[in-house]
């Protein structure tokens, strides 16, 4: 068809000037600005995927009242917010939303999931009327190849996304989707899942993994939740050494975390809350900065301890 366009050009050129016309200077024209279009296309994509590559989030969300609370927590949320570009939007991968195989929100409105007991009425009463994005949730599903996501309509937000994303996104304009976590798979299972998920990051997904690294809520000492930075030795010791391995990219040990100790243990006794920070950490990518924030104990056993990559 293109060289039939051509041929018919030239004839008609020269039917209307009566003047012959160089067929090889139009071909080799033609073929010099291809390559030089071609060059400019490759070099506009790459530029495009550097300023669009948006950092990784992993954010200890803590107690469900952070939500609600103007705190140290969560005015470094807002910061954070602030610090970062503007998302087109989100993913949430939450210690909140655990499932049989993965699952993705496909709804254009997910609904604010009040998923806890005990709290007072005004966390109840909060709504977060964020949009959802389908076509992205469709998107997510395609890229995914080593297990079939399901798109899911009947989950929403719940308190592992809503209460920090409220905070960053008051307005509630940044579109937000999530992803669960397959409950029967182990650790390597979703490190590896995460790397399919890069090129999110290259489209303007603000990807956050909400969990916290040493949760132990068994050994809550309840009577020093007001106490600032009150962490067992354990706790302490083990955050120490999380940040220590994720500034030095070992993320083999991180993925066996069952054989760091005893420590590691009692900072993970049930893998939920923890299994978050694998998504983040795969999703690194290697000029990626490393810097923590929230880098705090509470109660004992619990850390807020949160990670920006990129």
């Amino acid at each position: 068809m293109k060289d039939l366009d051509l041929k018919s050009g030239i004839q008609l050129y020269e039917e209307l000037t009566e003047k012959p016309i160089d067929k090889e200077e139009i071909k080799k024209t033609r073929s010099n600005n291809m390559n030089n279009l071609s060059a400019f296309n490759r070099f506009t994509n790459e530029l495009k995927e550097q300023d669009e590559l948006m950092p990784v989030l992993f954010i200890g969300h803590g107690s469900p009242m952070n939500g609600i609370e103007d705190n140290e927590f969560s005015q470094r949320w807002k910061a954070m917010a602030k610090e970062i570009p503007v998302p087109k939007a989100a993913l949430v991968i939450s210690a909140h939303w655990l499932s049989k195989g993965t699952r993705i929100t496909a709804m254009d409105f997910p609904k604010t999931i009040h998923d806890f007991g005990g709290f007072p009425q005004e966390l109840f009463d909060v709504q977060y009327p964020a949009p959802g994005d389908v076509q992205l949730a469709r998107e997510t599903k395609s890229i995914i190849s080593s297990t079939q996501v399901e798109l899911d309509h009947d989950w929403g937000l719940d308190h592992g996304a809503w209460t920090i994303i409220r905070h960053m996104y008051p307005e509630a304009n940044i579109p937000v989707l999530q992803l669960s976590i397959d409950y029967t798979k182990g650790p390597q299972y979703h490190y590896d899942l995460a790397k399919e998920i890069y090129s999110l990051r290259k489209k303007g997904v603000l990807i956050i993994g909400s969990g916290n690294m040493v949760h132990n809520l068994r050994m809550v000492a309840w009577d020093k939740l007001n106490e600032n930075e009150y962490g067992y030795d354990w706790a302490l010791q083990m955050n120490e050494k999380f940040k220590d391995l994720i500034g030095n990219g070992k993320h083999d040990q991180l993925i066996n975390y069952q054989s760091l100790g005893r420590e590691a243990l009692l900072s993970i006794p049930t893998p939920e809350h923890y299994w978050p920070l694998l998504y983040t950490l795969s999703l690194k990518g290697n000029k990626d900065d490393v810097s923590f924030f929230n880098d705090k104990a509470v109660g004992g056993s619990l850390t807020m301890t949160s990670v920006k990559f990129g």
